[in-house]
């Protein structure tokens, strides 16, 4: 009866800001009409700042812009209007310089250490440009960080929980989606427990991913319980500028700021295969212990700030305490909507993936790529380099399963292999590059993530996660059937269509 109650609040709200996006649309079609049958010359004039802004957006050289270039040829005038109203970047909007002065105020706490860097360029001169893009970009590298890579999610919560359950001082948590079941109902037990013996907790987690669980009731029995939470940008702000569009896709949880995990896995019974939603759920973690995770921390102090808006925290309450020396490197990143069209995180995919020798292997649940990483990675599968990706046979949206099909076509024909994995829904994010380095977050490799969601992921060498990454997806490649071209090429002509026109709409899907 509960969860009921849930889904019919959440699908309230999501219609209440589906009909007032809809609003929107109507005004702005009757005001272009209008101005075409009573105001021709101003229609006319707006219809020229309509060609210098195809012209302006064709310049601006950034390809998930290209949607909007659509949008105007083929409406000129209430193109024109939609665009100004939800295409531009706001470089001086509240959440803009929000966003800016949290992570200015974070990069006094990460400070990069000169030897370490130094040190990894001696021992990787060829992925070192990869840290040092990284470090200008303010994520700092570290050594002494122990990394443990779990590739099923059952594996990661046994461990978060012994973790969750060994805190002393605080715990912070960021996911996408919470979602009531026996994970959640587990989590909420030590929680409660740990509030009771004067740890601190913080939760922070995305209106719109977390819609169904995102009640009163639910928000009345955190507060009961002493977590202090934090919804990420409710969905019902920013509807006249589409800003809900820019969600927090970030999942970390920290204990103590000795222990940091990250990966593709949120708060849920299905990430867990306790029931199979799309078959068996293929997602992966990393847990660091030691230096990297501050990182982490930093990273969800930032984005705590952020969504807050008016809390000032003091992070040095929150460095680590424990000493660890074991080799390797890493490096925690994030990246978001304000940094367009600089991404950091997705310059680390590209650098990755024109730096790479030998092979460079991929997991992703969706397959929505700008023209240049898609010649990037052709260009890498030409030169001899083993380019493979591995995607769902089994989806969660049909829309981006299609796009993420229509793009195969291009890859396999020039080398790239395409393997999609059988028996379920692969919603793994790692990447892994000649034995020397890998990635594993909660980035996609699809326009969401490198444009509009807030996003984190771990660059990592020189540890055995790097080859445990490796190992895994050549062992799920044993589950995964490759699509040969001429497959591709046997898609049926209604399918072709579909996919024609959705990739129009990709950067939006």
């Amino acid at each position: 009866m509960n969860l009921l109650r849930e889904r019919h609040a959440g699908i309230t709200r999501a219609a209440t800001v589906g009909i007032a996006v809809l609003l929107q649309l109507i005004v702005v079609f009757f005001l272009a009409n209008f101005l075409h049958g009573y105001s021709s010359w101003v229609y006319l004039i707006l219809q020229i700042f309509s060609i210098f802004l195809v012209f302006m957006l064709v310049n601006d050289g950034q390809t998930y812009k290209y949607f909007w270039i659509i949008i105007v040829l083929l409406l000129p005038v209430t193109g024109f209007f939609l665009y100004f109203m939800w295409g531009r970047k706001r470089q001086n909007s509240k959440e803009y310089r929000r966003y800016r002065a949290v992570t200015e105020k974070g990069l006094r706490f990460k400070k990069q250490d000169l030897e370490i860097l130094q040190e990894f360029k001696e021992v990787h001169p060829n992925k070192a440009q990869i840290s040092q893009m990284l470090i200008n970009s303010g994520f700092p590298l570290y050594k002494n960080t122990q990394v443990t890579y779990y590739n099923v999610g059952e594996k990661k919560f046994a461990a978060l929980m012994d973790d969750l359950e060994s805190a002393q001082r605080f715990i912070f948590l960021e996911y996408f989606i919470i979602f009531e079941g026996k994970i959640w109902t587990q989590m909420k037990e030590i929680l409660t427990r740990k509030i009771r013996d004067g740890v601190e907790v913080r939760l922070l987690f995305d209106d719109f991913g977390s819609l169904i669980v995102n009640t009163e009731e639910f928000r009345h029995e955190l507060a009961t319980m002493g977590v202090r939470f934090s919804i990420f940008s409710p969905i019902h702000e920013g509807t006249s500028r589409l800003t809900f569009n820019y969600r927090n896709h970030q999942k970390i949880a920290i204990i103590d700021g000795n222990v940091g995990y990250t990966g593709g896995i949120n708060i849920g019974d299905e990430y867990a295969n306790i029931y199979a939603k799309y078959g068996h759920w293929k997602d992966t973690a990393v847990r660091l212990e030691g230096d990297g995770v501050w990182g982490l921390t930093s990273i969800f102090l930032e984005m705590w700030e952020f969504s807050k808006g008016y809390e000032d925290l003091d992070y040095t309450k929150y460095h680590r305490t424990m000493p660890m020396d074991v080799p390797g490197y890493v490096q925690p990143m994030a990246d978001g909507p304000a940094n367009n069209p600089k991404n950091p995180i997705e310059a680390t995919y590209t650098h990755m993936i024109n730096k790479a020798r030998e092979y460079i292997y991929f997991t992703t649940p969706y397959l929505v790529l700008d023209q240049k990483m898609v010649e990037d990675l052709c260009r890498a599968a030409l030169s001899g380099v083993d380019v493979r990706i591995i995607t769902p046979r089994i989806y969660d949206k049909w829309y981006v399963y299609m796009v993420t099909v229509s793009n195969y076509g291009e890859l396999i024909k020039n080398g790239v292999k395409i393997y999609e994995y059988v028996p379920g829904f692969i919603h793994s994010k790692t990447v892994v590059s000649d034995d020397e380095c890998a990635i594993c977050g909660s980035i996609n490799m699809d326009y969401r993530s490198f444009y509009l969601h807030y996003e984190c992921g771990v660059f990592m060498s020189e540890n055995e996660a790097v080859l445990d990454i490796r190992d895994d997806i050549l062992e799920t490649l044993k589950k995964c059937e490759r699509i040969s071209y001429e497959d591709w090429k046997k898609r049926p002509l209604w399918q072709r269509g579909i996919q024609w026109i959705l990739r129009i709409f990709s950067p939006i899907l």
